[in-house]
């Protein structure tokens, strides 16, 4: 080769990496394998845990309900309570009432029928009671009217005042009805506590969504 040096025979030197180096490899290799995995494994036990996997799937289903509007829900008020028509009540306006007086006090007939006048009732025979419940009614008043307006004219009438015994007779029109005043009567209820007992009466009730829950 026209150097000063020759090489001779058939063997020759082998280089080789330092075993430290190629271990040293080795173990940033398995350490990168190994956080990999501990990684993975991590998220697959936040999914089991916190349902996120299954998030996504009722998701749809509950924007889907909330968007969902009843009937009886787009007629409600802001409150959720359906405004359904009042529970068949008559309108004060709708009610004649004969006030018949069963006690001493002269006059006393004709001073409630004003009041029940002013407060939007129809006024019919005012007068002193007939014999069966003159002078024999103990209580506040007795409230006479016919089958159909026990859950109609009567209570409606019960709401102006307080301590009324509400009774049936075989009278057919459900519209008007007796005051009898008895010895117990002092004044009818004061107009704004009766105003309020006859907005809870006539209070229109919730009416319940056939919507399933969600």
């Amino acid at each position: 080769m026209g150097g000063q040096y020759r090489i001779t025979g058939d063997k020759y030197p082998k280089l080789r990496r330092p075993r430290r180096r190629r271990r040293l490899v080795l173990a940033v290799a398995a350490s990168v394998t190994a956080l990999g995995l501990v990684g993975w494994g991590t998220l697959q036990l936040i999914d089991v845990f916190t349902g996120d996997g299954d998030q996504a799937a009722a998701a749809g289903p509950k924007a889907d309900c909330a968007s969902r509007v009843s009937p009886s829900q787009k007629r409600s008020g802001p409150a959720g309570t359906s405004a359904a028509p009042a529970k068949g009540y008559p309108a004060p306006g709708r009610i004649t009432v004969n006030v018949l007086n069963a006690t001493p006090r002269a006059g006393l007939a004709k001073e409630t029928a004003a009041a029940l006048k002013k407060r939007g009732f129809r006024i019919g025979n005012v007068g002193n009671a007939t014999e069966e419940y003159d002078k024999k009614v103990k209580g506040t008043a007795i409230l006479l009217g016919a089958k159909a307006a026990e859950s109609a004219a009567l209570p409606v009438l019960n709401t102006q005042l307080a301590g009324a015994r509400l009774k049936i007779d075989g009278r057919k029109k459900a519209t008007e009805v007796d005051l009898v005043i008895g010895t117990g009567f002092k004044a009818l209820s004061k107009q704004k506590d009766a105003a309020k007992a006859l907005a809870a009466l006539t209070r229109p009730e919730p009416t319940p969504s056939a919507a399933k829950p969600c």
